[in-house]
Parts: C-alpha cells; structure tokens; sequence
C-alpha cells in the first residue's frame, strides 16, 4: 500500500486544520495515511479521523506568543525575558525536528500545508517521493510574500493553492519543473434540510483575531441594529481579540443583541445554524472561506467584503450572496437587511447557495482528490 505524509503545524482549531482532516480521511481508505505535525496543543486532534491515519505530534506543548505578549504589556521584564528564551528554544525545535521527520520520511508523497515547512521539505528532503505543497494563505498582493512562495517550490514537483483563482495568479508566475494545481476543498456534512430561516438571526464563526474583522461585524451590527431591533448576531469561535470585540459590544451597548459563544463543536454549530438566516463575513483576508460553504449547505445566504478574496469564489453575487466592495459597513448592512425583511428573496439566496455547495461535498471532492493523487503516483 502507497504512504502519503501530510505535514502541518498542530491540529487545534482552523480552516487548514479542518482541510488536514478532510484530505486524511478521504486518502486512508486507500493509503496508508500519516500526519506529522510539530505543536500538541490539545493531547490529541480536534476534528475526526478515521482510526487508521497515524498522527505524530513532535513538541508536547502550544506556542508562548500569548505568554509574552500579555507580559511584555504588563511590563514584567522577568517574565518576559523568561518567555523569550522559551520562544526562542520552541523555534529551534521546530526547525530541528520538522527537518529530521523529513529526512527520515519513507513515503511515497509528501505533502506540505504551510510555507515555512514547504521551505524545508523543499531543501532538506533527498528521497524519491513526489513533493506538493498547499497553499491556504491568501497573498494579497504582497509581493514580498509571493517572491517567497515562488522560491520555496524549487524542487517541489506539485504547488496547490486551495482556490482557483490563487491557482490561475501562481500559473504563470511558478517557474522550473513545478505544476500547478487547483486544491479542492469541502465541507464534510450537508443536512437534509435548509435553515428554518425564521428569525433574524445573523452568524458569524471563526477565530477571533485582527484578521478576521470582528471589531468591523460590530460596527456593521451596530448599524443593522439602528434600523431594525429585531436583527440578532452570534458570534461562534475564539481568539485573541475576544476582549476588545467584548469592550466594544459595551461600549455600543449592544449586549441584549450580540452573544459570543466562544469555541465550540461542530455539533453545536450545526445545531445553531439550523436556525440562522444568513452569514456576515468581515474578513481582512481569506484564500477560500470553508466556513461560508458550511453555511451555504444549510441554505444560509452570505454576505463578504471583497477583501476576502477567497469568498468570490463561493459567493455569486446578487444570486445567492453578497461581495461588498470597498469595506463599506453601511452597504454591508443594507444588503443584511434587504435579505432579512424580504423572505422571498432570502429563500431563493439560500436555496441557490445550498445548490452551488453540493459541488463541494466530501465525496465529489474525494473523488477529485483520489484521482489527483492517482496521477501524481504515476507522472
């Protein structure tokens, strides 16, 4: 039997995570499958795996960038001086031992999901196996960034970026022996039926971080909210920023509108989504969106910033969504509106959303990704 290895960073909470979980499950019915990823932040992974993919954490532990942080603003120099020579130990480890499991890798492909190991399987590795790498990050335009992707892939054999435009951007851009493909991504449970759509309820889900424009879903909120008392937003996920996108639901005085949930599972968030009627992105960036799929299998309509790149190629705006130009919160609102005091229109938005995520499901992307893989033996 043929041996892939996916390597990734750790296996708490994410989109790369989720597409780690995915890709495993739908290989290891035919290969055998291992996962190989540097922090064990939780003693064991979050998202279901079958039982014959084999994981391998390298470093029992989490990352301290949130320990020296919260010190170094506290100004406890004794702390911080503590942290950082942890800091410091941590990163060597990681280079070490991520660059060791790949000099021992005995598999047949190898396939890397983030830059930074991308860049040391490209320069480390010496074996026969066929090399690819993911890429889930969204480049926005920083070239700086798209020199690095470029020169990491010297003697990868396969580049997939996770969405068809950041695949079409690479093309012609990857030089050598490389090819480039497109990295399909699902959304691993469509329900038999669609939200009930009932109640104005609006979701947002996802890691509560600068980047993903949680304080700019308030401000967005704040305006639905003025016009309409009956609008309702939940927040599902956790993060760094959770305590200012708190102070800023005071400070509005929106706290009878607004709940945040924290993290929790997907059998709470489907259970939530049954009952929501449409899906607000404010994302800075975002390669796909896996999140607005999940979302669109229940018939959810979404509405995105176009700073969210990825979400353009979920979301057909005008037919089962939204794609704001600009960050513009009053236009965003204005659209949420229109979708939740027009039931007709909301109804076809999500039908028409749910319609375009079956493309998208676990077994028509298994059967994408058992061919790719099936080609990549045999080039």
């Amino acid at each position: 039997m043929k041996k892939i290895t996916i390597l990734g960073l750790h296996f708490g909470y994410g989109g790369i995570e989720v597409a780690i979980s995915n890709l495993a499950n739908m290989l290891s019915d035919k290969y055998k499958v291992e996962i190989i990823l540097f922090y064990n932040i939780y003693g064991k992974p979050v998202y279901e795996l079958n039982k014959n993919i084999d994981v391998k954490f390298l470093y029992e532990g989490s990352p301290n960038r949130d320990e020296f942080i919260s010190y170094l603003k506290k100004f406890r120099l004794i702390k911080v001086l503590k942290e950082g020579l942890k800091s410091i130990k941590i990163l060597y480890l990681k280079r070490k031992l991520m660059i060791k499991s790949i000099k021992e890798c005995d598999s047949d492909i190898i396939i890397s999901t983030r830059i930074e190991i991308t860049e040391l399987l490209s320069k480390y590795y010496k074996g026969n196996a066929k090399l690819v790498s993911q890429e889930h990050s969204h480049h926005n335009n920083n070239q700086k960034y798209i020199n690095r992707v470029i020169k990491s892939l010297k003697n990868i054999d396969y580049f997939m970026p996770v969405s068809k435009k950041l695949a079409k951007f690479y093309k012609n851009k990857v030089k050598g022996d490389t090819k480039v493909m497109y990295s399909p991504l699902c959304v691993d449970y469509i329900p038999e039926k669609e939200s009930k759509k009932v109640e104005k309820n609006i979701v947002s889900i996802g890691r509560l971080s600068q980047e993903k424009g949680f304080l700019d879903l308030i401000d967005v909120f704040n305006i639905i909210n003025k016009e309409d008392k009956e609008c309702k937003l939940y927040i599902i996920g956790d993060g760094s920023d959770r305590n200012n996108i708190e102070a800023k639901i005071d400070s509005l005085n929106l706290q009878d509108y607004v709940t945040l949930y924290g993290y929790k599972d997907k059998d709470f968030i489907r259970e939530k989504l049954n009952d929501m009627s449409i899906y607000l992105m404010t994302s800075y960036e975002e390669s796909f969106g896996l999140v607005l799929l999940e979302a669109s299998s229940y018939g959810i309509p979404s509405i995105a910033f176009s700073s969210a790149e990825g979400a353009s190629e979920i979301i057909n705006n005008d037919v089962d969504g939204y794609i704001i130009e600009n960050r513009d919160k009053e236009e965003m609102a204005k659209k949420a509106l229109e979708l939740l005091n027009n039931k007709k229109k909301l109804a076809t938005f999500g039908h028409e959303a749910r319609v375009k995520c079956m493309d998208y499901s676990y077994e028509s992307v298994k059967e994408k990704w058992l061919g790719i893989i099936e080609n990549i033996l045999n080039s």
